[in-house]
């Protein structure tokens, strides 16, 4: 690759990322299917025209937002179920894990709640195939504890879809504590530990 191509992929994947940054300080207050590629080439000073160098259309600018907010997410996905420690410390590593997760990365969070079950097809889409994989990804991890013993393959996917689901429900809890003061997050951090407990001690006599 010569010098000048090289500088120019890295304009062009500067400003690739300008647009998805720009879109998700505006959906700070807006769905997917209320906002307009001008408002986003507008937030980044460039041309309507520039947008489709990188976007087919929002939709795929959505797509590729889900994948910047789940992509990476995998390998912490796992850890929170990992067999290694006990149940409480796993529970507490979990409800670690999303607070942090939370706390560092809020737009992308609120954005995968809301467009979860949005209006734009698509981006539901990309979120409903990154959270099977997630399923599937736990599942795995499951199988590898001796509390799996027994268990059939259907069981150990809908308790993973169990676990997938709480995290969820755990990332939204901790997204309304944001900015509430330190008691109310604590007690979101407890709510959240009490309800993977509940999950967790249905695991241990499912098979009873």
């Amino acid at each position: 690759m010569s010098h000048t191509s090289g500088v120019r992929q890295a304009q062009k994947q500067k400003t690739r990322q300008a647009l998805l940054d720009a879109a998700l300080v505006l959906l700070e207050d807006q769905s997917l299917s209320s906002l307009g590629l001008r408002e986003v080439t507008r937030a980044v000073g460039v041309a309507p025209t520039a947008f489709y160098r990188h976007f087919r259309s929002t939709a795929d600018l959505g797509v590729a937002l889900v994948e910047e907010a789940l992509g990476s997410l995998h390998p912490m996905i796992r850890a929170t179920v990992s067999p290694d420690g006990g149940s409480e410390e796993r529970i507490a590593r979990a409800v670690e894990l999303i607070a942090g997760h939370v706390a560092a990365h809020p737009a992308h969070v609120r954005f995968v709640a809301r467009e979860r079950h949005g209006g734009v097809r698509p981006v539901r889409e990309a979120i409903r195939e990154q959270l099977a994989r997630f399923t599937g990804e736990v599942k795995d991890e499951l199988a590898k504890d001796s509390v799996s013993a027994g268990w059939s393959e259907a069981d150990l996917l809908m308790l993973a879809g169990l676990y997938v689901d709480q995290m969820l429900a755990t990332a939204s809890l901790f997204l309304e504590a944001l900015e509430a003061p330190e008691g109310e997050r604590r007690r979101a951090a407890d709510h959240a530990t009490r309800q993977m407990r509940l999950i967790s001690v249905g695991r241990r006599h499912w098979l009873e």
